[in-house]
This record gives structure tokens, C-alpha cells and sequence, in this order.
């Protein structure tokens, strides 16, 4: 099994905190869009013949293309690729795009799954991001989803800021399980050089995150979940028993993926693989059928390395039959690499697989830098 990520590099407007690769000019959509179906077609022996399981188009904002044009590009790729009858195929999408009839028009695609931006439900908070949407709109949009027939919805909401009190937390939280939607991705802002917020910062125009506050709302968050039924099943994301993003969590796993567009990345097990995040660039080398990505040669270390950190972020955990399997004895020196984080309540181990306890995510990026090869 294997996936297929498209990078569609166009918004409406660029949010302050946002760092991702995308145009907020659609000028150059269609030569983009051809580009995309040319390098799918030139990517065709990739992911060696492997069934694609999931389909996912992020960005940038993919709710911007029509449904005829979403239809081209899922049907080239059924057309080169074994795409599973149960596949997964997702949409990133802003509530400001998901009115009736573009909700309507998606149905006739093979969009099964929202992935919705909506960050938070305050107007005052939507505004100091430099989103387009309100927070009317944003309940209002999953409503209409749904409505329209739409089941399998997630929504990503942004914690760790300065105009979040705990109280407007909470409310937020309530306002997604009165939604009913069945999963959540949850972010702490991170402060992105190159990026708005980074600038107002620097100019003491706007104050400086909080990482005690980003603690504290992220220990609320998992506690919510947790009383609803929710499992934690990776760092940033949480779901109903059996509604996890199957491509993201093939990301989490070490699945092949290959990813299409400008900026986007691939992986096959051997190597990694990246497009020039430049979407002049990319239209220029695709028209010339040249695949415009660098490419790495992955190492036993870099896999190892690779392993710990995407394993160590999941409730499935860091397998040491697996990393075993990597390099011989590995796993041997990672428990005793780790053994003070056992004893300090951080990490647990169950039979063969090490898990982040509920203290342990809170730095999981430092634990899994200190068990690097």
C-alpha cells in the first residue's frame, strides 16, 4: 500500500503564521495544473507498482479547484495507478469555500473526507491570523458538509497564542464535539522565520508565544479528548475509535508516499525526494517532461533517526522488533539510551514497544533527539 500527496501552492490570502509554499495569485492555475498532471504521469514507476491506498490534495488551499478539475487529477492518477476501492481520499478545504454548491459539486468526486481549517471559532482570534473565514462560517461550513452527505470530517484548530485564554480554549474544544465530527488536528502556534508573525514579533509589534500557556492548553486538549472518548493516536491529532487519518498515519508508520507538486515531498523506503518550491520553476521543468526535485539517499542512521521520531509520536509506539530489524542490536542501545526517561515518567515500555506516557508528549521532539543514532 502507498499514497499520493498533491500540493496545490494557491490562497486566498497568507495567514501570518503560515510558512507553507503557495501563491496567493492564481495566474498561472491552468499551466500549475497541467504541470501536476505531468509530473504524476513521469512519477508512474516511483512507488514501484504499490496499490495506492490514499489520496490526499493539500496546500495552499486545494478547496480553491473546481470539482472538474480535482476529477482530472484523481483520474489520471486511477489511470496510471491500482487505486483500492476503499481509499481514503482527502481534501484539505477553508470553511469560505465549502458553500452548497461547491459542497454539492465535490460529491461528484471521489472526495470522501474534509480535512477543515477552521483554527478557532472567535472572530477577534480568526482576524489576528489573517484568516479569510469568521467563525459563523466555520460551524456553519462543517454543518453544511455533513448536510450534504459528507460523514468523515476533521478539523484543525490552533492553540498557544496570545489572545487564547484557557476559557476561549474550552469553548472551542465544546463547539467541535457539539459538531459531532469525528476528528480532531490540534496545533501549538510555532513562531516560522520568513513568515508574518515572526516579523511582528521582531518589531515588538505583537508579543512572543508562551510555551508554559502552549503546555497547559495542550494538557486541557488532551484531557477533553480523552472525556470524549477520543484516542490520541499521534502527537497533534486525535479521533473517534476507528477515524484516524489513514494518510497521515501511513506517514507516521514509514508507507511509501509519493508526493506531487511544487515543495512536496516523497518517500519510498530508500530515498527522499523534494520538489523546488518555486511554482515557476516547477511549470518550467515539467514543461521540458524534466522532474524538478532533489533526491537523498537515505542511510541506516537516517532510517533508524526516521523510525524513532515518526514511531515515538503515535500510540502505536516505537516497535524494537522493528528498529531491530533496521540495524542489529539497535535496540539494545536505544533502552539504555532512554532508561532516564523511564525513570522520570516520560517513556514506558509494554512487552517489545516504547510509549510517550501523557507527561512524555509534552517533549517528544526533545525525547526522540536524545535517542537519535
Amino acid at each position: 500500500m502507498a499514497g499520493i500527496y498533491i500540493h496545490i501552492p494557491f490562497c486566498k490570502q497568507a495567514c501570518y503564521y503560515c510558512d507553507f509554499h503557495f501563491s496567493t495569485s492564481l495566474k498561472y492555475k491552468e499551466e500549475l495544473l497541467e504541470a501536476l498532471i505531468r509530473e504524476i504521469r513521469l512519477q508512474k514507476s516511483y512507488l514501484d507498482d504499490e496499490t495506492i491506498e490514499t489520496i490526499y490534495f493539500g496546500g495552499g488551499t486545494p478547496s480553491l479547484l473546481t470539482a472538474d478539475e480535482i476529477n482530472l487529477i484523481i483520474g489520471t492518477i486511477t489511470g496510471i495507478h491500482t487505486v483500492a476501492a476503499n481509499a481514503e481520499v482527502t481534501i484539505e478545504a477553508n470553511p469560505d469555500d465549502l458553500d452548497k454548491a461547491k459542497l454539492q459539486a465535490l460529491r461528484q468526486t471521489a472526495i470522501n473526507r474534509f480535512s477543515i481549517g477552521i483554527q478557532s471559532f472567535f472572530d477577534d482570534d480568526l482576524q489576528w491570523m489573517n484568516r479569510v473565514h469568521r467563525g459563523a462560517e466555520a460551524e456553519a461550513s462543517v454543518k453544511r458538509a455533513q448536510d450534504t452527505g459528507f460523514e468523515n470530517i476533521t478539523v484543525d484548530l490552533i492553540y498557544g497564542y496570545p489572545l487564547l485564554s484557557d476559557t476561549k480554549w474550552k469553548h472551542n474544544l465544546d463547539k467541535v464535539f457539539e459538531l459531532d465530527v469525528p476528528h480532531v488536528s490540534s496545533y501549538s502556534m510555532t513562531v516560522e522565520p520568513q513568515t508574518a508573525l515572526a516579523a511582528f514579533i521582531k518589531k515588538k509589534k505583537q508579543a512572543a508565544m508562551d510555551d508554559q500557556q502552549s503546555a497547559e492548553q495542550f494538557i486541557l486538549l488532551m484531557d477533553a479528548m480523552k472525556t470524549r472518548g477520543f484516542e490520541h493516536y499521534e502527537i497533534s491529532n486525535f479521533c473517534k475509535p476507528g477515524h484516524y487519518s489513514r494518510h497521515n498515519a501511513n506517514y507516521w508508520k514509514g508507507v511509501k508516499y509519493l508526493g506531487i507538486g511544487p515543495s512536496a515531498h516523497s518517500f519510498n523506503g530508500e530515498t527522499r525526494q523534494w520538489n523546488v518550491a518555486n511554482n515557476a520553476k516547477y511549470i518550467q521543468a515539467l514543461e521540458k517532461s524534466e522532474i524538478p526535485a532533489e533526491t537523498e539517499l537515505l542511510t541506516e542512521t537516517d532510517r533508524l533517526n526516521e523510525y524513532i521520531m515518526t514511531s515515538l509520536r503515535t500510540m502505536w509506539g516505537l516497535d524494537l522488533k522493528r528498529l531491530d530489524a533496521i540495524a542489529g542490536a539497535a535496540a539494545g542501545q536505544l533502552t539504555k539510551g532512554a532508561q532516564r526517561y523511564f525513570e522520570n515518567g516520560w517513556l514506558e515500555q509494554k512487552e517489545e514497544v516504547i510509549y510517550l506516557t501523557a507527561t512524555g508528549k509534552l517533549y517528544a521532539d526533545h525525547i526522540a533527539s536524545q535517542l537519535f543514532f
